[in-house]
Parts: structure tokens; sequence; C-alpha cells
């Protein structure tokens, strides 16, 4: 009797974490409301130059990902005036998790347990409870010229995103946070994992160019504007970067 109770526990409590995941990922794609994320920045790197570029941080910084989402949104017939709005959060003083070094499914899924458990304990923010939670780990880029992936988590609505603390780098900072969000919304990646190229059409802002290359523009989930088969560069903005349809399909903005 008593490993029956055991078991119909642990279905029950598999039956409400299955419930509230499928009603958070309708509550954040209906899009009649605006989604609240909030930017943990964090000293990824201990220096003094993220420290700085951190005690310096406005949420102003980040209003470009804000505008990108409205002007994007309304491109598809979403009329909500503010589909995100983002607030920033005090400093973090500890790193998260680190994702596991191999994509082995059961490490990753641990992970992302941990992940989890530890943005729920790891909320600072003093207003009312995020949509998405986006962390933001901060590097000298004199020190480090490529950073770690960045992650988004869509069960949990969590980010992890390693960026530079500069203020010429805030733009493609935005782009990556960006990127990130939206998986958290449900958008994958349109990128090919062994070169980080755009997949053709998908991955493309303008797949019906003619010619198709250059491409003038980065599909926000392929990162990277096609400037020829074999060749695509980072936007240096989101004002350089779209939703392409397939995206726009995968968030609800297409039905």
């Amino acid at each position: 009797m008593l490993r029956q109770l055991r078991i119909l526990a642990l279905l029950l409590l598999l039956f409400g974490v299955a419930l509230t995941t499928w009603q958070t990922k309708m509550r954040t794609t209906d899009w009649d409301q605006s989604l609240w994320m909030v930017v943990y920045p964090i000293n990824g790197d201990g220096s003094k130059v993220s420290q700085r570029y951190i005690e310096g941080l406005k949420e102003a910084a980040f209003t470009p990902v804000e505008n990108f989402l409205k002007r994007e949104a309304q491109r598809y017939g979403v009329m909500i005036e503010q589909p995100l709005t983002v607030k920033l959060a005090p400093k973090l003083e500890e790193l998260p998790p680190l994702p596991p070094e191999t994509g082995n499914p059961l490490m990753v899924a641990w992970w992302s347990l941990k992940m989890r458990y530890w943005a729920l304990t790891h909320n600072n923010y003093d207003g009312p409870s995020p949509d998405i939670q986006m962390f933001v780990l901060y590097h000298d880029p004199a020190k480090q010229q490529q950073l770690a992936h960045s992650l988004g988590l869509e069960k949990g609505l969590i980010g992890v995103v390693n960026a530079f603390a500069g203020k010429r780098m805030a733009p493609r900072n935005n782009v990556v946070i960006a990127h990130e969000m939206l998986h958290t919304v449900g958008a994958s990646d349109k990128y090919d994992l062994s070169n980080n190229l755009p997949i053709f059409p998908h991955g493309y802002a303008e797949p019906n160019r003619i010619p198709l290359h250059p491409q003038s523009k980065a599909e926000i989930m392929a990162g990277r504007i096609p400037r020829s088969e074999r060749e695509a560069v980072m936007p240096r903005g989101l004002k350089s970067t779209t939703v392409g349809e397939a995206t726009a399909l995968e968030i609800k903005w297409l039905r």
C-alpha cells in the first residue's frame, strides 16, 4: 500500500509539472499581454572591467530588445502595444550551474532541472515575478575574444547569456539576448551547428532575394547575415535583424 501511495504521489507530481508547463507555454504565446523579462547581471569572469560595466548598467541598455519585439510583432499583425517589458535586477554574486560539455540527454535534463531550481532560488528582483529570467554573464573583451555558447530554456523560461562588458558591444549583446529570449517562447535555431552558417531558407531574412547573396539582414534565430554560401557575419545590432516566417509560426505570431 505504501509503495502504491508513493507511485501515486509521483504521478500526481509529474502531472502537475506537465500541466504547469503547458499552461505557461499557452500564456506566454498568447501575446495578449506584455511578457515581463528580468535581466540579472553577473560578473562572469570576476574582472574589474566587468564589475565597473555592471555598476554603470541601466535598464535603458535593453530598450532595443523591447523595440525589436514590438517592431517585428506589428509586422506580423500582432497588435499588442508592448510585447516585451525588460527590467534590470541587482547584480548577482553567484554563477549559474555550468551546462554539460556533452550533449548526453540525461546530463542535459539533469542540468536543466538544476538550472531551473537555481533560477528559482536566485531571483533577487524586487518586483512582480518575471515571466522570463535572463541571466547575463559579462566578460572583459580584452581578455576573451570568444565566449561560451549562450542558452535559452523553453521549460522554465530561462536564458543564460555570455556577453561582453563594453558599451560598444551592447548592440551585439542585445542580439544574443533577443535570440535566447525567443528560445524561451518556442523558437528554434536556424543555423548549422557544424559551421554556424544560416540554413536556407528559414535562416535567411530574405530567402526570395535575387540574387540571394549578399543578404542585408540576419534572421534572429540564425544570428548571422549570409554574405555568400560560405560566409556569414554577425549583425551590428537588432536593427539589422528580423523575425522570419518559420520563427513567427513557432512563437504563434502566425497560425
